[in-house]
């Protein structure tokens, strides 16, 4: 897969996302949402930051058995339930998200929303990859 990152200088610049991505590839996988969930169905971790490390670890979990990496991210949504707490943990979920997936950013956005599926979960991330 090819990935261009595209970043106009007319936007503001962008911290911790691209505000495009141009990908070309053979394979367009699809990513469910991943909340903070053990294997045995359990959210787990009591803070967003946590929360975000296991929800962003089981994203890629399900993006490396289909055959991809974190490079081959093309968008990740990320739906919080409280979204001036994201904002407040912004550089430390940034160095989780840098730790686990690297430093090229997928076109993203962050969502607030009143609840998730599970109600103990704060965040869930889905998205799309597309791979060679």
């Amino acid at each position: 897969m090819t990935a261009e990152r595209v970043n106009p200088p007319d936007l503001s610049p962008p911290t911790g996302f691209s505000h495009a991505v141009v990908s070309t590839g053979s394979r367009v996988v699809f990513l469910a949402g991943q909340t903070a969930l053990d294997g045995d169905g359990k959210v787990t971790g009591r803070t967003l930051p946590e929360q975000f490390e296991r929800a962003l670890g089981n994203l890629l979990t399900a993006l490396a058995a289909a055959g991809g990496t974190p490079a081959d991210l093309a968008r990740v949504t990320v739906y919080a339930t409280d979204v001036a707490d994201y904002r407040d943990r912004a550089a430390e979920l940034g160095r989780v998200w840098r730790r686990m997936a690297g430093r090229d950013y997928p076109a993203m956005a962050v969502v607030q929303v009143v609840r998730l599926w599970d109600e103990q979960a704060l965040v869930e991330l889905d998205g799309f990859a597309v791979l060679p």
